[in-house]
């Protein structure tokens, strides 16, 4: 770093960061990105419905994310933050290394974290592989494939079956640890043809490294080359930082998330925040643009702090 004073602080470098930041490089303010190198999507080899660069691999999108935000005065830190403290000029932010870096804004997007629960875990070993969790990611990879959906309550199942369906023809819903779905529901996936399977799941069946079935408990394997679990992860936003500052946050269907408003600020002055800490169901496009919204937030934010100071040196 070549400075230790900055407009504007992004955590995270993932899609909704590296855009924010060059919106914000691109409205001639001074940005720091800091990134710990750990993307959502890095066991992923491809991107979906991202217009101009569908199918590109979602490392080669950041890196050339970050030579763009580069052309634009950005700096990088790669390294995680210890903590973020108000002070008098705006935001202390504290690194690893004990030094610190004093910023005016703080944009948070630092992600989540997938977590599938402890007896689904072996399903992690092929993750981003043939162990999906996002139908709109990965759907057209696995087209017309025999494909399975696993979820952890009978609204996720309904929801993520249904939805898959639309890629195969070839689906089924494994129950797992779902004691109850009702006739209706039964009758919805009669209706279009989805098929399902009682009883425990156990893990996936792998042969020449790759996934060829469902096992269940009871040893029965039930032939699919790809299976989706997104209704079974429980989904943690890397959000400590917005936590200690007390942000506000909301209980959403897939937890437990800080609120922002439409340019990505948070209950916080001058924190705001973008992409999956606190919009779980972004995929990479999504997040981009929030992030983009967020950077111009931020430079309004700061265009108007200007304007104070200016007004007050001619008073």
């Amino acid at each position: 770093m070549t400075q230790n004073s900055f407009d504007v602080a992004v955590i995270g470098a993932g899609a909704a960061g590296l855009n924010a930041a060059l919106i914000l490089g691109q409205a001639r303010r001074s940005v720091i990105v800091f990134d710990n190198g750990s993307p959502r999507n890095a066991a992923a080899d491809h991107m979906n419905g991202f217009l101009s660069r569908d199918g590109m691999n979602p490392a080669e999108l950041l890196t050339i994310g970050r030579g763009e935000v580069r052309k634009f005065g950005g700096e990088f830190h790669d390294g995680t933050v210890v903590s973020v403290t108000r002070d008098s000029d705006g935001f202390s932010i504290e690194l690893a290394d004990t030094s610190k870096i004093q910023v005016r804004k703080v944009l948070v997007a630092t992600g989540l974290t997938d977590r599938l629960p402890a007896e689904l875990e072996v399903f992690g070993e092929r993750w981003g592989r043939e162990v999906l969790h996002c139908p709109y990611c990965h759907g057209y990879s696995v087209r017309d494939q025999p494909l399975g959906v696993i979820a952890k309550s009978a609204e996720f199942a309904m929801h993520q079956a249904l939805m898959v369906r639309q890629w195969s023809d070839d689906v089924v819903l494994f129950l797992h640890r779902i004691t109850e779905l009702s006739a209706e529901d039964r009758e919805k996936l009669a209706a279009r043809d989805i098929s399902i399977v009682e009883g425990e799941v156990a893990g996936p069946a792998v042969e020449d490294d790759r996934v060829v079935g469902v096992r269940l408990v009871d040893g029965t394997v039930v032939a699919r080359s790809a299976v989706f679990v997104g209704g079974a992860l429980k989904m943690d936003p890397n959000d400590a930082i917005l936590r200690k500052f007390g942000a506000q946050r909301a209980e959403t269907m897939m937890g437990d998330f800080v609120t922002v408003d439409m340019m990505g600020a948070t209950s916080v002055p001058g924190v705001f925040a973008a992409g999956n800490v606190v919009d779980p169901g972004a995929q990479v496009i999504m997040a981009a643009a929030a992030g983009a919204k967020a950077g111009a937030g931020i430079n309004m934010m700061l265009t108007n702090d200007d304007l104070e100071v200016a007004l007050a040196l001619r008073s």
